[in-house]
C-alpha cells in the first residue's frame, strides 16, 4: 500500500512524535520514553541515508536494511531484540500494516546476576571507617545518604528509579512500609527491616531538609539523577573489593535471591518486586541451586 501518491516521501519523524506522545498518555515512564525515542531516532536517521520512503513496502526494505546493519555492527541479541520490539510496536500503533510481517525474536534470559550476603554487607558498610557521625559536614552527609540508598535497595528491592522518587508521605515508619509506583504507575506496598529503619531515622533527623519533597535531593533540592546513584554503586563496590560488575538492579536481584534462598513464597517475592506475571519472578528458582538440589533430592527419596 502506498502513502503517499505522486513524489511525496514519507516524513516518519511526524510519525515518531505522535508515537511518543502517546506513550505519554499511556503513562509509560521517563527513561523509557527516551530509550524509546533514542532507538526510533536512531532508525530514522539510518532511513534519511537510503533513500526516500514512498511506500510500506519501502520502509519494510528500510526496516530489514537496518536490522541488518545493526547485525554487521555485532550488537548484542537482546538489544536487537529490542530494537525490533520497539520499532515494530511503532508501525503497529501509526497504523502500518507492515508490523504483521515482522517477527520479534524470543529474548535470551540469562540468570540474574546477584551478590552474595557477605558481599552486600560489605558493600553497604564499604565507608563505615571513614564516616563520622558526630560530624555533620557535606562527606559525612553524603556518606551516610549513600549507606541509606544502598540498604533501601536491598532491603526493599525497590528499581532505582522508584527510589529516588520516594517522599516522606510515602513512608509509614510504623507498619514499616513505603509505598512505591512501579512499571506502569503501578502501586504497590514494599517492605524494610529494623536496621533500614533505623538508618532512615538517623537520615531524616540529621540531614533531610525538612522544605524538600523527596528523600534524596541534590544541592539545588532536585531529586539525584539515576546516573548519580550508578556511579556512586560502582565506586563503593571497588572500595569494598567486589570483583563483579555492581549496579543497583543487582542489589534487586540479590534481594529476591537471598528471599528465595530463605524459603520465601515465589508469591511473596512476586508482590514484593511488582512483578505483574509470576513467570518474570520464577527466574530466581534457576539461580538458587541449593533449591533445586534440595527438590532433586527429595523427588528421588
Amino acid at each position: 500500500m502506498f502513502l503517499y501518491q505522486n513524489d511525496e516521501s514519507l516524513n516518519i519523524e511526524d510519525f515518531i512524535e505522535d508515537y511518543l506522545i502517546t506513550l505519554e498518555i499511556r503513562n509509560y515512564s521517563d527513561n523509557t520514553i527516551q530509550t524509546y525515542q533514542t532507538i526510533l531516532n536512531g532508525f530514522n536517521t539510518f532511513i534519511k541515508t537510503h533513500g526516500r520512503i514512498k511506500s510500506e513496502k519501502d520502509l519494510l526494505r528500510a526496516f530489514k536494511k537496518y536490522i541488518l546493519h545493526l547485525k554487521n555492527k555485532n550488537v548484542s541479541k537482546n538489544y536487537l531484540h529490542l530494537v525490533i520490539r520497539i520499532i515494530r510496536s511503532f508501525f503497529k500503533s501509526s497504523k502500518f500494516d507492515i508490523y504483521n510481517e515482522i517477527q520479534v525474536p524470543r529474548k535470551s534470559r540469562p540468570l540474574p546476576k546477584f551478590l552474595n550476603e557477605q558481599e552486600v554487607y560489605n558493600l553497604i558498610h564499604a565507608m563505615d571507617d571513614e564516616y563520622d557521625p558526630n560530624n555533620l559536614n557535606y562527606i559525612n552527609k553524603i556518606r551516610l545518604r549513600n549507606k541509606l540508598i544502598l540498604t533501601l535497595l536491598y532491603s526493599t528491592g525497590l528499581r532505582i528509579s522508584e527510589l529516588i522518587k520516594i517522599n516522606i508521605n510515602d513512608i509509614n515508619f510504623e507498619n514499616h512500609t513505603i509505598r512505591t509506583c512501579g512499571k506502569g504507575d503501578k502501586e504497590r506496598i514494599v517492605l524494610f527491616n529494623d536496621e533500614t529503619y533505623n538508618l532512615l531515622k538517623e537520615y531524616l533527623d540529621k540531614i533531610k531538609d525538612n522544605n524538600t519533597y523527596y528523600i534524596f535531593t541534590n544541592k539545588q533540592n532536585k531529586t539525584l539523577s539515576t546516573r548519580t546513584i550508578q556511579i556512586m554503586v560502582k565506586k563503593y563496590a571497588e572500595k569494598a573489593g567486589i570483583n563483579k560488575k555492581v549496579t543497583p538492579h543487582v542489589l534487586r536481584h540479590s534481594f529476591a535471591t537471598h528471599l528465595m534462598e530463605k524459603g520465601v513464597n515465589l508469591r511473596v517475592i512476586q508482590q514484593l518486586l511488582g512483578h505483574t506475571n509470576l513467570n518474570t519472578t520464577q527466574i530466581y528458582v534457576g539461580v538458587d541451586t541449593n533449591l533445586i538440589k534440595e527438590a532433586y533430592n527429595n523427588a528421588w527419596n
